[in-house]
């Protein structure tokens, strides 16, 4: 399993705005409803603070990681959003956070071995530093999936 197979540029959403950590995920969010990918916002973002309410998801480096399993989710997939300013969130180092990867998983088993799956690839990439840098820096869809490819 690649990550840039699994990457759809759809859900990709750089020099993004937002005001706060429920802005950005709302803004992605909408993205996988329109992609297909879930079927209520509401209730997947419900979903998501639930899985907030367990542990920060902000894994440092200006990274955060937001997931939960939820009966919204039609179709796994993963939300990217590069934020152009720093906004607050809960993270390991207490900075935060310029670069959102969002999961939508469903609730199901099967979903679930595919969850951790996801978030250990996407964990080892975004253990090294000359991804996320570039992946903070990118600009547009491309250059988010060039960033994941190294």
């Amino acid at each position: 399993m690649e990550i840039t197979t699994i990457i759809d540029p759809r859900l990709i959403k750089t020099n993004m705005t937002a005001e706060s950590k429920g802005d950005a995920l709302s803004q992605l969010t909408t993205l996988l409803l329109d992609g297909g990918y879930i079927t209520d916002v509401d209730g997947f973002i419900q979903d998501i603070y639930a899985r907030e309410g367990e542990g920060m998801t902000g894994i440092g480096n200006y990274i955060a990681i937001p997931h939960g399993k939820s009966a919204f989710v039609k179709e796994i997939g993963v939300a990217i959003g590069v934020l152009e300013e720093e906004i607050p969130w809960e993270t390991l180092d207490g900075k935060g956070v310029k670069g959102i990867i969002l999961f939508a998983v469903g609730n199901d088993t099967a979903a679930a071995k595919q969850h951790l799956k996801l978030l250990s690839l996407f964990a080892r990439k975004l253990g090294n530093d000359e991804v996320t840098e570039n992946l903070l820096l990118s600009k547009n869809t491309d250059e988010v999936i060039k960033a994941f490819a190294i």
